[in-house]
């Protein structure tokens, strides 16, 4: 197949009809047209219902993720550990009645803080090396079966853990959870994939923003749930964290295999309205086609690259934020945000509602027309990155001032929800159909540069905990999301790329030519795409 750039406009609206096929060049144009026909069937619509099931994975997905975070605190035996030095801490600030010490019980288990970061970083590394071949598969199997599957696998092997730990020591929880890993690595790839084959481009911000604020959702659920099962819990309190969140996963994978299904053509009892609703605004066809991955193209478009970036400095000033933010408030406020279940989730509470009402301005700015694609993703990815940049920065100088540092750090993380109508949704604008594929790309390297950020902020504070020691921490963290923000402004697009043009695949393939007679309004309808086209140039 021979991939060609695109053609004027003048010889775009000449070659709209081919076959039956219509091209999807001028988004704002074809959405104009199609809700005129958009099926009035309020919140009973199909793809409501699978974008509420790619949610509770999200959330499943991060509950998995972080509950061990939580579980390891009640696992660990504090007293037998032994690392011949105590906690640095600053003596800059003085202590406040804010510090609370905790005398919970101690655990099984009398490993140190090196053996405790490789059982915590054990789930990442199977997540991260999963991500580029499940994105690749799901292109040409489908994103359903490795995204269902993966995550029961995530589920089933939740209720090895205790086991794992008991009997296989440190070596063998880590096998389990990099097992874990692995099936989970499908989750995000595959969620975009089929976000791509089932919301249409007017929809996107908010029903992206919805399943991904997923993530936390499931950090809010898991953080205070965590606690109070390591505490009450059964068969020693931590395993039932397992247990719980192991079942409640699998039981979540079994009813996502039933009841969802890969696109609108493969469902067997969706509105015939709004099958044609979503595959006509998507593909300009009711045939949804996979062609080979254009790796060529990909691999040359700066907006590929302007997305691979913002994703990957989002990831690093994240982990600075989430991660490092609440060490600092250890060892130099002596506050530390474990002691209270509430504040801990209140940052995620913050990007969750934040996230949730930008998605909705963001399909607005584009439903109304006053701002096309490409400037609605910039706006929001601006508020996404720039927000949080600022918010590190001005957290280097709030010196001992407790209450303001935990306010700025609920302020920055709820401003970072406006990347989920900023890049993170920018995949699907791109390219509809290999949207899964490029996710997989800028998550994994995204994956890999959070992994720097508690590295790179170990080496600088270096048993040095001091005031200007973290400054540097967060100035670098800030630059880095300002630079990928500013990069993304530049070189960002909201348009569907020339390597993905459905005009290119008509040539190899007949199966439209095919199809049986389309229905007077589907006709009538794509009669008037080229007019319209043609009155907005």
């Amino acid at each position: 197949m021979t991939l060609t750039r695109p053609q004027p406009l003048h010889h775009q609206s000449e070659n709209r009809q081919r076959n039956g096929h219509v091209l999807v060049w001028d988004q704002n144009s074809f959405n104009e047209i199609f809700e005129e026909t958009k099926p009035k069937l309020g919140l009973l619509q199909t793809r409501f219902f699978v974008t509420f099931m790619l949610f509770l994975g999200m959330a499943n997905a991060y509950v998995m993720r972080t509950n061990m975070s939580v579980a390891i605190v009640a696992m660990v035996n504090h007293t037998a550990i032994n690392d011949g030095h105590e906690d640095v801490m600053d003596d800059e600030c003085p202590d406040a009645n804010y510090t609370e010490v905790d005398h919970g019980q101690d655990g099984e288990f009398a490993w140190n803080s090196a053996l405790q970061g490789y059982i915590l970083s054990s789930f990442f590394y199977g997540y991260v090396i999963t991500q580029i071949p499940f994105g690749m598969l799901a292109k040409k199997y489908g994103a359903l079966r490795f995204l269902g599957y993966g995550m029961l696998i995530n589920s089933v092997f939740a209720f090895l853990v205790p086991v794992a730990a008991r009997e296989g020591g440190v070596w063998g929880l880590c096998v389990v959870r990099f097992i874990q890993g692995l099936g989970e690595g499908p989750i995000v790839p595959c969620t975009h994939a089929l976000l791509a084959k089932w919301i249409p481009p007017n929809e996107r911000s908010r029903m992206g923003a919805a399943v991904y604020a997923g993530a936390q959702f499931g950090t809010i659920i898991s953080m205070p749930l965590s606690g109070l099962l390591a505490e009450y819990g059964f068969d020693g309190g931590w395993p039932s964290i397992f247990y719980v969140f192991g079942a409640v996963g699998t039981i979540w994978s079994i009813a996502f295999i039933i009841w969802v299904y890969e696109d609108p053509s493969s469902h067997p009892s969706i509105d015939e309205r709004e099958k044609k609703y979503i595959n006509t605004s998507l593909w300009g066809t009711t045939e949804v086609k996979s062609p080979p991955i254009p790796f060529k193209g990909i691999f040359k478009s700066l907006p590929f690259y302007a997305i691979l970036l913002a994703h990957m400095g989002h990831n690093y000033g994240y982990e600075t934020l989430m991660t490092e933010l609440p060490t600092y408030m250890k060892q130099v406020l002596r506050f530390s945000l474990k002691s209270n279940g509430l504040l801990s989730s209140l940052p995620y509470l913050a990007m969750w509602i934040f996230s949730m009402g930008i998605s909705v301005v963001a399909d607005w700015m584009i439903s109304s027309k006053r701002f096309n694609h490409t400037q609605t993703r910039k706006v929001m990815n601006s508020i996404g990155q720039y927000g949080p940049g600022l918010a590190l920065v001005a957290a280097s100088y709030t010196g001992c001032n407790r209450v303001l540092t935990l306010a700025i750090l609920t302020v920055g993380v709820g401003l970072n929800g406006g990347i989920y109508s900023g890049f993170k949704i920018n995949h699907l604008d791109l390219t509809p159909r290999f949207a899964g594929f490029l996710m997989a790309i800028t998550n994994c390297s995204a994956n890999l540069a959070g992994l720097l950020a508690p590295i790179a902020a170990g080496n600088l504070i270096n048993n040095q905990p001091t005031i200007a020691q973290w400054q540097k921490v967060f100035f670098i963290a800030a630059a880095i999301y300002i630079i990928a923000g500013t990069f993304f402004n530049i070189f960002g697009s909201g348009e569907r790329q020339y390597w993905d043009n459905p005009d290119n695949d008509v040539r190899d393939n007949n199966v439209l030519e095919s199809q049986t007679h389309v229905s007077s309004q589907e006709d009538s309808t794509r009669r008037r795409i080229p007019a319209a086209i043609t009155a907005n140039q």
